[in-house]
């Protein structure tokens, strides 16, 4: 769910922007700002035909969930939305190609989430250690294969929402370890067969499938030190600040700041993706209080948020900001399913609290190392 905004990657680098050959602190400043405003003001350029990947992130989101509450498992429907994490990644690939990698993407996320689970049970100690391992970890394979948008984000978020769900809290689950696994597992295969699903047309069978490892040839270059260099602060800083700010949901703060520093942004970019996660977050927390007045249907929360994944898929390479306005009722209507004890203001305000920490602490941390080319 997570790709730059062009026109702030454009604006990206480390110089530039300021056309004074000596200008002051406050003109820099200034210079800044206002690129930044720029940037939320407008949208970037297309990036082609977005619309079959869009389609297949909502199938992916929608089908599982309500078919779920379909049957009679309201309870755990919601949980199945993850599946469609595997559908964005190599969106870029050809049909075959991605029919190829999308079962390795759905293994991974499992993992992930088989992770989770094992962590809930040692207590908030152990979850806390697993966000700061896996993301160092999931940045540095990320930046050694050159995986490319939404990079590392979503391994450590079914991993912190896998843990959170699973976790004992007064003696009870959200959700059973071995129901919730299956529940995940089932939507993964999916998302895989979603994939594949153009491959039953001829043209898409004919086409030449290169090697995976042609496509993400491992390289561990500059690029990948900074990438995992800028992990490294994010994971300490992040789950240090996790500990005091809020413990038992720390791969959200994590989170945040994997998501400004988790793709090779220069300086610039970085921070002003922070500042799009930032606010496209606080609107987005409004959104969500405004449908939590709305009593819907679990099926019928299934089609929203079919539709949220499909217009994330479609604005985020052009538009950071308003991206994260549809990302985040989504997300907190899936943890909000496993949160009966918090109200939807309390939920929301932790959230805008949690990615202000995060996205502040992931730009510091692009800030504090420059990202060289290979």
């Amino acid at each position: 769910m997570d790709a730059a905004n062009p026109r702030a990657a454009a604006a990206g680098g480390d110089n530039g922007g300021v056309t004074d050959a000596h200008p002051s602190f406050r003109d820099r400043v200034r210079a800044e700002a206002r690129l930044v405003g720029e940037s939320l003001l407008s949208f970037g350029p297309s990036a082609g035909r977005r619309w079959p990947l869009a389609l297949q992130a909502g199938l992916a989101m929608a089908v599982p969930v309500v078919l779920l509450a379909v049957l009679g498992h309201s309870d755990i429907a919601l949980f199945a939305a993850t599946g469609a994490f595997t559908v964005i990644y190599g969106g870029w690939l050809r049909p075959a190609e991605r029919a190829r990698f999308a079962p390795l993407v759905a293994a991974s996320l499992f993992a992930c989430a088989a992770l989770g689970v094992l962590a809930a049970a040692g207590g908030v100690g152990f979850v806390l250690t697993g966000v700061f391992v896996l993301t160092i970890g999931a940045v540095a394979l990320t930046g050694w294969i050159s995986l490319g948008p939404p990079g590392p984000v979503f391994a450590v978020l079914v991993f912190g929402l896998s843990a959170h769900v699973t976790a004992v809290e007064d003696g009870v689950r959200a959700a059973d370890p071995a129901l919730y696994l299956s529940v995940v597992a089932g939507a993964l295969a999916f998302a895989c067969l979603l994939v594949a699903a153009p491959l039953v047309l001829p043209r898409y069978r004919r086409e030449p499938v290169r090697p995976l490892g042609a496509i993400f040839p491992p390289r561990w270059g500059a690029v990948a030190r900074a990438m995992t260099t800028r992990a490294v602060i994010v994971a300490v800083v992040g789950v240090a600040a996790a500990a005091v700010v809020d413990p038992d949901r720390s791969y959200w703060i994590v989170c945040a700041g994997l998501a400004v520093i988790g793709s090779p942004l220069g300086r610039r970019a970085a921070a002003t993706r922070g500042i799009h996660r930032m606010v496209g977050t606080l609107v987005g927390a409004g959104v969500y209080l405004a449908l939590a007045l709305i009593p819907f249907p679990v099926w019928a929360l299934g089609l929203l948020l079919g539709a949220f994944q499909m217009l994330i898929e479609l604005i985020i390479v052009r538009h950071y900001a308003l991206a994260l306005v549809f990302i985040t009722p989504l997300v907190l209507l899936i943890i909000g399913s496993a949160s009966a004890d918090a109200t939807s203001f309390t939920l929301a305000l932790e959230r805008v609290l949690d990615t202000i920490v995060g996205a502040v602490v992931g730009t510091a941390a692009a800030l504090a190392v420059r990202l060289r080319k290979d």
